[in-house]
């Protein structure tokens, strides 16, 4: 248990302290679009050679649609009412998909520990990788509409610590679930981070960013390929 809960801080600490470093500075839009569209595309390696690729070894192709479509579903859903109440920008959106991406991601950890498998420092670089623009993007837009820096950071603070309990969650649950189990739970990240992606993430760094957005997706896509291949 004690790994679990290790494991499950350094995985959810790049949220909170992408909200800090939101903090510290002012960040330029360009800036900021670069640092998005850099994330955006390691989320997108993580989604091909991390959930997608370890789903379909596990359980084959239907957990993982199932599991796809849930996610989807539920961050469509989950953005919608965050809209209703929230100001313009995507850092709302962008928490939303942290927490449905982080929570299923996590949990799938925590049975990988409680299973005996290794976490290898690769792995635990393109969580930083993927995590760290995202919660940078999503403080940064949240304070721009007007949201006090305090309450910015409850929020990542919350979303941190409820992924860190899911992989004590997953550590606690691994024998009583199966390899469908844990394909599910990674297709729902990756529902949930696609539709993200494509509503939310790139639009909001092209709009900062312009041209400049194509090669820091590229290039964040990458890095996070080239440590998911290596892990």
């Amino acid at each position: 248990m004690g790994e679990a809960i290790l494991w499950g801080a350094v995985a959810a600490a790049p949220l909170l302290v992408g909200a800090l470093l939101a903090m510290l500075r002012k960040w330029p839009p360009r800036l900021l679009g670069i640092v998005l569209g850099f994330g955006a595309g390691a989320l997108i390696a993580s989604i091909a050679f991390e959930l997608w690729e370890e789903a379909l070894d596990l359980a084959g192709p239907v957990p993982l649609v199932v599991g796809v479509a849930a996610g989807a579903l539920a961050y469509y859903v989950g953005d919608r009412l965050v809209e209703r109440k929230a100001s313009k920008g995507a850092g709302g959106p962008l928490a939303v998909g942290a927490l449905l991406d982080g929570i299923p991601e996590q949990l799938v950890l925590g049975i990988g520990l409680a299973s005996g498998e290794g976490v290898s420092v690769a792995l635990v670089i393109a969580i930083v990788v993927s995590n760290l623009p995202e919660s940078i993007g999503s403080a940064a837009d949240l304070m721009d509409g007007g949201m006090k820096r305090s309450r910015v950071l409850w929020l990542w603070a919350g979303v941190a610590v409820v992924c860190a309990i899911a992989t004590i969650a997953g550590f606690a649950l691994a024998d009583a679930v199966g390899p469908e189990f844990r394909a599910g739970a990674s297709g729902f990240a990756a529902g949930a981070l696609l539709v993200m992606l494509v509503d939310s993430m790139i639009p909001d760094a092209q709009s900062k960013a312009k041209e400049s957005t194509g090669l820091a997706t590229v290039l964040g896509f990458a890095l996070a390929a080239g440590l998911s291949l290596a892990s």
